[in-house]
């Protein structure tokens, strides 16, 4: 009876156990958490023309965690070579993620414009953004180079910039004071389009001059933030492009002590 009894007790054991609560798991602890891209430090908006992938791209892949990346493309007719008349409305959506600050990443537009229009292009968009700073390309890029302590400079463009687009590259950092060594696009010339990390790097090593204090590698669409740590041991002179300038400065501009090991000397400096 009492062996019975035992076995019915141990089959209804049994049946229970498994709905018995176990032992009670830790609290999740936030080690455990994957980044998922929440922007603890700040968002930052890029300005972009609209057939263009390559600047929120790199801007994507230099920011450091805790910085967002959010681009508003901006239609524009390439044979104008300049998207300015068209960013005031493309700034003023961007504006409603709330950004610390917008990058205009397109060059051409300071070279068409000139160097006394940057002024007044930034005042217009930070008005139509609701305050929001705004970084222009080649004016980060001549704060830049001002920080490196540089002012003998090479420049290198697109193989798609023309030759007339070249030489107001070549006016443009004249007119700021700098003293242009090397202005050059990379050749053959071509349409817009993707050029090799490889071609980047052998064509700048080439043609690089020995005086030059630095170098800066300007259009947005040319990706170009892959080579500079090769550039900068082949040439031993800071190496600057177009969208790690304007990343540098953004990262400025939101105070974050947030520092990048890569993309160039440029980072190492205040």
């Amino acid at each position: 009876m009492k062996r019975r009894r035992f076995v019915t007790l141990a089959g209804v054991a049994g049946m229970v156990s498994p709905t018995l609560p176990s032992r009670p798991l830790p609290p999740t602890k936030p080690s455990r958490w994957q980044p998922d891209g929440v922007a603890s430090i700040a968002r930052i908006g890029v300005l972009t023309p609209d057939d263009d992938p390559v600047p929120e791209s790199e801007l994507g892949i230099m920011a450091p965690q805790g910085v967002s990346v959010h681009a508003s493309r901006v239609a524009w007719n390439r044979e104008a070579l300049s998207f300015a008349e068209h960013a005031d409305s493309a700034a003023e959506l961007l504006a409603r993620v709330a950004p610390r600050v917008i990058l205009y990443a397109f060059t051409s537009s300071s070279y068409l414009l000139s160097a006394e229009a940057d002024d007044q292009l930034r005042t217009r968009l930070e008005k139509r953004a609701g305050g929001i700073p705004v970084v222009l390309t080649c004016v980060a890029a001549l704060q830049a180079l001002r920080v490196l302590g540089t002012h003998r400079v090479a420049l290198i463009h697109p193989p798609w910039f023309t030759e007339e687009l070249n030489g107001k590259g070549m006016d443009y950092f004249r007119a700021r004071g700098l003293e242009v060594v090397f202005c050059g696009r990379i050749t053959p010339a071509r349409p817009f389009t993707e050029v090799s990390p490889a071609e980047v790097y052998d064509w700048v090593r080439t043609n690089v001059p020995s005086q030059a204090e630095a170098v800066f590698i300007g259009g947005n669409g040319l990706r170009a933030i892959g080579v500079i740590h090769a550039l900068e041991e082949s040439l031993h002179i800071p190496v600057l492009t177009a969208n790690q300038v304007i990343v540098w400065e953004a990262l400025r501009v939101v105070r974050t002590s947030s520092k990048l090991n890569l993309y160039g000397r440029l980072f190492t400096k205040g």
